[in-house]
């Protein structure tokens, strides 16, 4: 081999830097657009969420007393609709019949029972007052509430008769379910209560629960962000 290709094929090689600026351009990335149609979704979405986590929490966190009392002026027993055919059903059944256990353990010396004809033709209240006087409580000691149409008008029109006769504390006895969203209606109003829960006397499948229990939380929202501003009932 020769010296010259010696040197020439030892020399390392030299590789020329790119000029500045002649490298293939990078075209922009161009961001798609969100329509308003789906940012509308979104924010939709989020405020249902938020709304409802609102009434579950709301419920959570509901009062179920304002009193250390255990001996009171009244008990008031939340209305639940009568059967097609004018009687108990098995809630409105569950309800009075602790009412009038707790009477008959000295809570109260008389009863409220409270409910207008909301589903059918028949007042609940007078149906669960004849109840009550079926299971042995004397008339006289028997105070009926026709006209209340949901849990606001039951809680205030109760309140009415308890102010005319000039009582000042309650019991209110409803289903479990029903309790949290009556305890933030009843801390509205200037009594001293408590809430009683009303055992169920069948035992509930565990849908019919969860669906109570959404049920409550929607009508807990509905509370919130409607009803306690329109509803508004003065006792």
């Amino acid at each position: 081999m020769s010296p010259v290709n010696s040197r020439i094929r030892t020399q390392p090689r030299r590789v020329q830097p790119r000029a500045r600026g002649r490298g293939p351009r990078r075209l922009p990335v161009r961001r798609r657009r969100v329509g308003w149609r789906t940012r509308a979704t979104v924010i939709s979405a989020a405020v249902v969420v938020g709304l409802i986590a609102w009434g579950y929490l709301a419920r959570r966190f509901a009062p179920l007393s304002n009193t250390s009392l255990t001996r009171f002026d009244a008990i008031i027993v939340l209305g639940s609709p009568a059967d097609a055919d004018g009687n108990p059903s098995p809630e409105q059944l569950w309800r009075v019949t602790e009412g009038v256990h707790e009477y008959e353990r000295g809570v109260a010396p008389r009863m409220i029972l409270t409910g207008g004809a909301v589903f059918n033709r028949f007042a609940e209240a007078r149906v669960m007052a004849r109840t009550a006087e079926a299971q042995g409580i004397p008339e006289s000691a028997i105070y009926v509430e026709p006209e209340a149409r949901n849990t606001i008008e039951n809680a205030c029109y109760a309140a009415r008769i308890m102010k005319a006769h000039g009582w000042q504390s309650a019991e209110v006895v409803s289903s479990a379910w029903h309790l949290e969203r009556a305890g933030l209606i009843l801390s509205r109003l200037p009594l001293q209560w408590r809430t009683h829960a009303a055992p169920d006397l069948e035992p509930e499948s565990s849908w019919y629960l969860d669906a109570r229990d959404w049920e409550e939380t929607l009508k807990t929202v509905r509370y919130l962000v409607w009803a306690r501003q329109i509803d508004r009932c003065e006792p």
